[in-house]
């Protein structure tokens, strides 16, 4: 079973097996307006948390995606580079950025559980 977590650049983060999933949050969609393009990390790079790996822009603006955790790009979704308003469509699912090998699991529970990232919602 899965588990999500969430950034304060309104990122999700699932961590299924060992490998982490990304993508933006609906907040985070909703705020964009239609995505237009996305740019993804190339697979076998290493990211350091907090580095900006991957863009996305809509039609208001163009906002970087960060590496909520050190690691290795081991697959991005080519699906949402051929069609960017998936991301709209379906951001906490089948719009997912990229997959990470991270460097250190156990810095994925140090991410916002749900509860965290809702009262971050309430205090923006």
């Amino acid at each position: 079973m899965s588990e999500t977590r969430f950034t304060k650049d309104h990122e999700w983060v699932r961590l299924d097996g060992g490998i982490v999933t990304i993508g933006i949050t609906e907040h985070a969609q909703e705020a964009l307006g239609d995505v237009v393009f996305v740019e993804l990390p190339e697979p076998g790079r290493e990211v350091a948390e907090g580095e900006a790996c991957a863009v996305v822009e809509s039609v208001k603006a163009a906002s970087d995606v960060y590496a909520p955790l050190t690691g290795r790009v081991v697959e991005t979704n080519q699906a949402i580079v051929d069609d960017p308003a998936l991301v709209n469509r379906a951001a906490t699912g089948e719009g997912w950025f990229f997959r990470l090998e991270p460097s250190d699991p156990a810095a994925f529970a140090a991410l916002l559980d749900e509860a965290a990232y809702e009262a971050l919602l309430e205090s923006e």
